[in-house]
């Protein structure tokens, strides 16, 4: 197999991969209490998009936060206290309040998800040359 193929199927598993999580129903259907506005501007203040994205699409060790399936509650106890191994550091209540993280969540919860993989032409061409 030549390498472009092996880096067109590659691409192409993590795409799907990435559409099925996409397309998994949320967890929490109640709307979240923040402010989405606000919550685009701490997600910018606070670098968030440096390892997650400006989609929140990304994250060390597939940490992705879109689409966002936890509970605002288990968002807010995750940034508080990310677990080992330490992909983040931990943010205390000193460092960015509960309700600035009810407006970052409230913006993750906002964004749009990722289309589905059949709906990405780029991705269908590619898989129709490699078949």
């Amino acid at each position: 197999m030549s390498k472009l193929m092996q880096i067109a199927t590659a691409s192409i598993l993590v795409l799907g991969a990435a559409a099925l999580l996409a397309q998994a129903p949320a967890t929490n259907g109640a709307a979240p209490t923040g402010d989405a506005k606000n919550g685009k501007e701490l997600f910018l203040k606070y670098t968030c998009y440096g390892c997650h994205g400006f989609s929140a699409q990304n994250g060390p060790a597939g940490n992705r936060l879109n689409p966002m399936k936890m509970t605002q509650a288990t968002f807010t106890a995750l940034v508080r206290s990310p677990g080992a191994p330490r992909n983040m550091p931990p943010y205390s209540a000193k460092v960015i309040s509960d309700a600035q993280l009810a407006d970052i969540y409230a913006y993750l919860k906002a964004l749009p998800d990722s289309p589905a993989a059949k709906d990405i032409p780029l991705l269908q061409q590619i898989e129709k040359e490699i078949k």
